[in-house]
């Protein structure tokens, strides 16, 4: 049976980590604020445990550092507004990075596709709009 909130030792428990990390990664990263009780405990929810299971994966598996794993989790969380904007910015390549022919063709392809299917939508729009 799920629990509507979770006890600080339970949650460490449940990620195999000592409750201080847990208690730190609070001070390090703004999304996770768990309730606090009457009696100052914190009342972790299940999606506050998620956000915690992502973070350890983050620091301990994919080895991003703190400031990288705050940075990551911000950035998923952007409004649809911040995505259109970094959607239309220039991206900068990797330094080093390169593309191969057969890689480079499939995107021409995908946003060629893209392309058709945005202008069949506006086409779409555009002739409902004449119809009213």
């Amino acid at each position: 049976m799920k629990k509507f909130y979770y006890t600080i030792g339970e949650v460490s428990n449940l990620l195999e980590v000592k409750p201080y990390v847990v208690r730190y990664w609070e001070t390090e990263f703004p999304q996770l604020k768990p309730r606090k009780d009457h009696g100052r405990n914190r009342q972790y929810t299940e999606e506050h445990i998620e956000l915690l299971k992502k973070i350890k994966d983050m620091l301990y598996n994919q080895k991003f550092t703190i400031e990288g794993a705050r940075q990551k989790l911000k950035q998923e969380k952007k409004t649809p507004e911040q995505l259109e904007i970094d959607l239309f910015s220039p991206v900068q390549p990797e330094p080093g990075k390169t593309i191969s022919k057969t890689d480079k063709a499939k995107l021409v392809k995908e946003i060629t596709d893209i392309k058709k299917q945005v202008t069949a939508f506006l086409t779409t729009l555009k002739n409902i709009r004449t119809e009213k």
